[in-house]
């Protein structure tokens, strides 16, 4: 099978071809219809996250092993069953829980595998989807599709459950204000989760003027562009000064960061997702006297996907894919996404 492959960080993923492998047991042969292009694949293709003070955080230090199958993003359909499969069959239309984890740790057994000790998510510490197949390790990380289409379901895998996340965990109440900070891929579905599960106001902040409109279409209530006015005095005029109750930093780099955090009421919450890194410097007082939340959300856990792709089924939320790629051309996928060259989301399908 052909594959598009990270060698070494930094240089162009190869196209190889490879053995497709063969299903044994709980396993499941998935042929790949639509791989999302997300930024952890980029990330990961660089080598890693700007730390603070200039260090480098690599990938591989957190056990990431090259050469490495991107991509865990992955929709396709069943092409091969191990012989102790149950509940699935061939030709069946499926998404892939990618964020897998070893199983016994407490994260495991809580049902977070995203927030496992050891993990062994697809696309990260093993072959995920830039290929024209991918073998999921155990058939219970696999969500059936019907009929939905694997372009729109692939980013609700990480983006979109990401975004779920995230909006769960700032717990808006109706009529509060929630800010999103980046209007990329999971901004743009924050929105939409937001307005399908919440009565919330919401807020979007990004410098793009594209992206802000596409906010307006999917229910923003409000956008504003932080490359013309001051993001912090726009979200104080909005809530009376006060402050707003939540704020999503999807981008979460040093210069969005201050921001957030001083975008807050008293009792607000800022949920960290981003991973474009830096650091800020906190007034710590502040976070006792005014009682704030700081907290980070990391991709979601099985049980929530299902949920998500059953509001994606209900049409209350939907991916904007701009882009779509053939395997060959990964390269310029990637590229195109670095450059923000891409509303919403990318696709590669082999």
């Amino acid at each position: 099978m052909k594959v598009a492959r990270i060698l070494k960080t930094n240089e162009p993923l190869k196209i190889e071809n490879i053995d497709t492998p063969k299903p044994k047991g709980d396993q499941v042969l998935v042929k790949v219809e639509s791989a999302g292009v997300c930024h952890s694949d980029l990330h990961l293709w660089e080598g890693g996250y700007a730390g603070p003070q200039g260090v480098f955080m690599k990938v591989e230090d957190r056990g990431v092993k090259f050469p490495l199958t991107p991509g865990h993003e992955i929709a396709g359909t069943i092409a091969e069953l191990g012989d102790s499969v149950k509940g699935f069959q061939k030709g069946e239309r499926v998404l892939v829980y990618p964020w897998i984890g070893e199983g016994s740790c407490p994260a495991c057994r809580a049902g977070e595998e995203n927030l496992c000790d050891a993990p062994r998510s697809l696309g990260v510490y093993q072959d995920g989807g830039y290929g024209e197949y991918a073998l999921v390790p155990n058939f219970k990380y696999l969500v059936k599709l019907g009929d939905f289409d694997p372009s729109a379901a692939a980013s609700l895998a990480c983006s979109g459950l990401t975004a779920y996340t995230a909006v769960k965990k700032a717990a808006v109440k109706d009529g509060e204000t929630l800010v999103i900070v980046g209007a990329g891929g999971l901004g743009l579905m924050a929105v939409q989760i937001t307005k399908a599960i919440t009565k919330a106001r919401v807020a979007v902040v990004d410098i793009g003027e594209k992206n802000l409109e596409e906010a307006k279409k999917l229910g923003a209530d409000n956008i504003i562009n932080s490359g013309s006015v001051d993001p912090v005095q726009a979200v104080k005029d909005l809530t009376k000064g006060l402050g707003a109750e939540a704020v999503i930093d999807f981008v979460n780099n040093s210069k969005t960061a201050p921001n957030t955090f001083n975008m807050l009421r008293k009792r607000g919450k800022m949920i960290m997702v981003g991973l474009f890194g830096g650091s800020m410097e906190l007034n710590l007082p502040l976070v006792p006297l005014r009682a704030f939340t700081l907290t980070g959300a990391y991709t979601g856990k099985y049980a929530d996907l299902v949920d998500l792709v059953e509001l994606a089924k209900k049409g209350k939320v939907q991916s904007i894919v701009s882009r779509r790629f053939t395997l060959d051309e990964a390269n310029t996928a990637l590229e195109e996404l670095k450059a923000r060259k891409i509303v919403g989301r990318a696709v590669i399908n082999p």
